[in-house]
């Protein structure tokens, strides 16, 4: 079991409605928590709302390099870490043919290539035994149709998750790949691009916070969609 009590956890993309759900979940833990997100506005009042649970909250860009890297070095501030959470992320609908460069660029950007340098920058940081979730989605299990450009991004996430699992398991640190299905978080609501198709009722954002949570403290590694269930 990882105890979660007096753990740090850096929580990138914190004020998303399952980032801000997971963080809550955590502080309840014990866990004492770095929060990152785009909106310093709203990282303020989450902070407010948690109280002594939170170390520091760091503003960034990370779609650019040095966004990641920032995040990194204002997390290290308080020591080592023993866990992060990057549930950032961005989603765009519609067909192949009306996918524009700079909506591919933003996909690719801020779902994939973000993690994966703020990964690398940590690395250095990471104490044994710590973990590292990713939040995918149920579309890295079965892409959908006007969804093409998103499911892959997703898809490539799970990939690099698989294989860092087996890089790091020499050191003792753990990745948590987490699909989760449709949830309640607005994200649909606020596509870069599109109009999203009906998607029927999702999960509670607490709910699926909740099972994430658990799988943190019971050294899970993988978080299907069906684990939801």
């Amino acid at each position: 079991m990882t105890q979660l009590r007096d753990a740090h956890l850096l929580v990138v993309g914190a004020t998303g409605g399952l980032g801000s759900a997971i963080c809550r979940r955590l502080a309840d833990e014990g866990a004492r928590l770095t929060l990152a997100g785009r909106n310093e506005a709203k990282l303020a009042a989450l902070a407010e709302e948690l109280g002594e649970a939170v170390v520091t909250t760091v503003s960034a860009d990370l779609s650019v390099p040095a966004g990641p890297a920032a995040v990194a070095a204002a997390a290290a501030e308080d020591g080592g870490i023993d866990g992060v959470v990057y549930a950032a992320g961005v989603v765009a609908f519609g067909p192949l043919g009306e996918l524009d460069d700079e909506t591919f660029d933003e996909l690719l950007l801020l779902n994939f290539v973000a993690p994966v340098r703020l990964l690398r920058s940590l690395l250095p940081q990471l104490n044994p035994g710590a973990v590292v979730v990713h939040l995918s989605a149920v579309v890295a299990e079965k892409p959908m149709k006007g969804m093409a450009a998103y499911s892959a991004t997703k898809s490539a996430l799970t990939g690099f998750s698989a294989a860092m699992g087996a890089e790091l398991r020499r050191q003792k640190i753990r990745v948590l790949d987490v699909r989760p299905p449709h949830t309640q978080t607005g994200l649909h609501t606020r596509p870069i691009s599109g109009v999203s198709p009906p998607l029927g009722r999702g999960l509670a954002a607490d709910v699926v916070a909740a099972r994430i949570v658990a799988a943190i403290a019971a050294d899970e590694a993988d978080l299907s969609a069906a684990a939801f269930d």
